[in-house]
């Protein structure tokens, strides 16, 4: 008994004297491991050793942005010294000055003049076309936030509401429209002002009725709309603010339709496009889940 009991406590020990040497070696690798680290941050010549990728600068580019009227006025600086030192080298070289279509030196004048008128011309033209400046433009129109809250359940009007609350806080999108089935579910944001002052609703038995609204269901696929002012269907869309810049139309399924209106133009980009359509599949799938029943609306509820 009196040796088992010797035997434990030789264990035990053992058991002890084993934990406490591997915590006193893990704090010692720690603190150790902290001092380098230290050491290291101090040092500025280790700062300076890192060797890892860096920014790159394209310089042209960033030249030519920042001296937009320097290149555009270009061609007429080389033209124009093009042409003096043509009339120059003429003038010293003792050529007669009338041209002589037997000699190589006035066929190679008469070719440097052609290219130095051309670069000139070149130059005018630079001047005057300029690139029109795109800015955000305010939608004129009122505040809308009206939803057919009556025949729809309260998780779709959240993710409906959801959805407009992204795309308004990461995209260039001030009104949005919601239809489905022949209903319009969703229409917030800034809307057309009718007559009367209030919010022109959007009638959806005419919308589905247009060509805009065919042309998408029969693609099946989002038509973004750029520059807005430049396409006749524009006149289908009377609900959307009359200086709506741009529009995306995003299908939903082939039951329903997204549009969404932005206030600058060409200011939905590329990921913004591939990120609204899979924001109209998950929407088409949530509307899907749920039975939206009674007859089309024609009264909606502001919410």
């Amino acid at each position: 008994m009196r040796g088992s009991m010797e035997a434990g406590t030789l264990l035990r020990g053992a058991i002890y004297w084993s934990f406490s040497s591997h915590s006193q070696r893990h704090l010692l690798q720690r603190a150790r491991l902290r001092r380098d680290v230290l050491a290291s941050s101090s040092n500025p010549q280790l700062q300076k050793s890192y060797q890892g990728p860096k920014p790159k600068r394209d310089l042209v580019p960033d030249w030519v942005s920042n001296n937009d009227a320097t290149v555009r006025s270009l061609p007429i600086y080389v033209g124009g010294a093009s042409l003096v030192a043509v009339l120059v080298n003429r003038a010293v070289s003792g050529i007669a000055p009338v041209a002589d279509a037997s000699s190589s030196q006035s066929r190679a004048d008469l070719l440097a003049l052609g290219l130095a008128v051309t670069s000139i011309l070149s130059g005018l033209i630079w001047l005057t076309i300029k690139p029109k400046s795109i800015s955000v433009v305010n939608p004129l129109g009122v505040e809308c936030r009206m939803i057919s809250s009556s025949h729809l359940p309260d998780p779709l009007i959240a993710e409906l509401l959801w959805a407009w609350e992204s795309l308004s806080s990461v995209t260039c999108c001030r009104s949005l429209v919601v239809v489905y089935d022949g209903t319009c579910i969703l229409q917030i944001g800034v809307a057309a002002e009718s007559p009367d002052g209030e919010a022109l609703a959007v009638d959806a038995a005419r919308l589905t009725e247009g060509s805009v609204y065919q042309g998408v269901m029969k693609s099946g696929s989002q038509s973004y709309l750029a520059n807005l002012s430049l396409y006749p269907g524009r006149s289908e869309l009377p609900f959307l603010p009359s200086n709506t810049q741009a529009v995306i139309l995003q299908p939903l399924g082939d039951k329903g339709i997204v549009i969404i209106g932005g206030d600058m133009i060409r200011g939905f980009t590329t990921a913004d496009q591939s990120w609204i359509t899979y924001l109209g599949e998950k929407l088409d799938a949530t509307i899907a889940k749920h039975t939206i029943s009674g007859t089309p609306l024609t009264i909606q509820d502001r919410v």
